[in-house]
């Protein structure tokens, strides 16, 4: 009896990059068909074995693009083969899918551990040996002390946001991890005795891919004393001049402090999202703000770090199959939310790191699709904006909402806000001249901006 399901076509530019049928065959299912320029560059030279600096704009496929070759290069024996270390549990949670979902017609399995899960229910995975690990770099000590996990058959490591990896609260972690692995590996690398010599590297003992959409020079020179040489730094033409995608629409409104929770109702309004992040400093900040838009009749939840995890889980969870329409976050979120369908992201803070708005903002316009993105400055928050377009080298253009009308300082302010009164802060200096988007308003209904029929296709 002959098998007439139909599958889908094999992706003939990533068989042309040397990637084996089996992983072929999760490409095609995932609708994979054209490699992204850091697959096409990364993808050659990680399965020749040589480490690597990847640099590409947020949004551009690079899980993929590493992932790809730990599943070739991985094989049935032997657990922990690969250890891919990531910043936050939301974005451990989403490489182990993406690694889960190109790999599934091959042997090779993962499995991601991270804080906020007991690491009972962690262990039950462990004791199946998968080959690849992922997780936050805290749960990784914890698992290493306990010996619940070990880096003796581990021939590759990828540190996927180093910019973020190795800044301060990380470093520490990721030195004493990589310095543990250069012991364990070093001890069973060539001429050692690792549990099946078949699996040795002829040339190194392990293999490093460390990506980001930025590479600053001292991370770069803090990355490469971990590093083998040859050592490849490969920048996607354009990463390093406009981190942020093309694609994204990009607008900032001026806006006092006061006025920011009925401009960000007013734009939601105007904008009917799919789905839109609004990021906000804080949790405390987050929190409230959540809390306000819900009595406003918008469906939205938050997401931040004083959230036990199994709440942060059910969030995302509800986010991502359209149960609500407006995730309210921190910045926990910006570098672990990867949702093909985010629309709109609104910066209702900017944030004081402008590489940050780059992660930020990346969270739209996911490989080729359309986004926008808004960010409200208030009076003495120019700088702030300036760095930003230093950064990713462009003007951002100044909107404005029609029929949105700024209002004079409540009497209340101050006391509402916690801030001692003092003089009005000084006008930031003045910008090159550009024009001023005006978008119209739409008279719409909060509660129905997104109709039912179109929620039930999406969920």
């Amino acid at each position: 009896m002959s098998d007439k399901t139909e599958h889908p076509a094999v992706p003939e530019a990533f068989a042309a990059l040397g990637v084996r049928p089996s992983i072929l065959r999760g490409l095609a299912e995932a609708k994979f068909t054209t490699p992204s320029d850091i697959q096409s560059m990364m993808i050659p030279r990680a399965l020749d074995g040589v480490d690597i600096l990847g640099q590409a704009r947020t949004g551009t496929g690079k899980t993929a693009a590493f992932a790809i070759p730990l599943l070739q290069r991985c094989d049935r024996q032997g657990a922990f083969q690969a250890m891919v270390l990531v910043p936050t549990r939301e974005l451990a949670v989403q490489v182990d899918e993406e690694i889960r979902r190109l790999g599934q017609f091959t042997p090779i399995r993962s499995v991601a551990v991270y804080g906020g899960q007991k690491i009972a229910a962690q262990v039950k995975h462990l004791r199946h040996e998968p080959q690849i690990l992922v997780g936050t770099p805290g749960r990784v000590m914890d698992l290493l002390e306990r010996r619940l996990i070990w880096l003796r058959n581990t021939r590759f490591a990828v540190l996927d946001e180093v910019d973020r990896m190795l800044d301060i609260g990380f470093r520490d972690d990721i030195r004493r991890i990589l310095t543990q692995l250069r012991q364990a590996v070093g001890d069973a690398g060539p001429g050692g005795q690792a549990d099946d010599p078949a699996r040795q590297m002829p040339d190194k003992p392990y293999q490093l891919m460390f990506v980001s959409a930025t590479i600053s020079s001292e991370i770069e020179r803090l990355a490469r004393t971990y590093m083998h040489e040859p050592v490849e730094k490969l920048v996607v033409p354009g990463a390093d001049e406009k981190p942020t995608v093309s694609e994204v629409e990009q607008w900032y409104f001026s806006v006092q402090p006061w006025d920011k929770p009925r401009l960000l109702r007013a734009l939601l309004q105007r904008e009917q999202p799919q789905l839109a992040i609004v990021f906000c400093r804080t949790k405390h900040g987050a929190h409230k703000l959540a809390r306000r838009l819900q009595t406003e009749g918008i469906e939205c939840c938050e997401i931040h770090g004083d959230l036990i995890q199994s709440k942060r889980d059910r969030v995302m969870k509800g986010f991502r199959g359209g149960k609500f329409d407006v995730l309210v976050a921190t910045d926990l979120a910006s570098r672990g939310i990867d949702v093909a369908d985010i629309s709109h992201i609104i910066n209702y803070d900017v944030p004081e790191d402008p590489e940050v708005y780059v992660h930020r903002v990346g969270r739209t316009a996911r490989m080729g699709a359309a986004g926008k993105a808004f960010t409200f400055i208030t009076r003495e928050q120019g700088d702030e904006l300036t760095n930003i377009e230093s950064l990713i080298n462009q003007m951002i253009p100044q909107a404005t909402l029609e029929g949105f009308e700024a209002r004079p300082t409540p009497g209340d302010w101050d006391e509402r806000v916690g801030h001692a009164a003092g003089p009005a802060p000084a006008a930031p200096p003045p910008r090159p001249a550009a024009p001023v988007v005006t978008l119209p308003a739409r008279p719409l209904t909060i509660g129905s901006k997104i109709p039912l029929s179109k929620r039930r296709r999406r969920r």
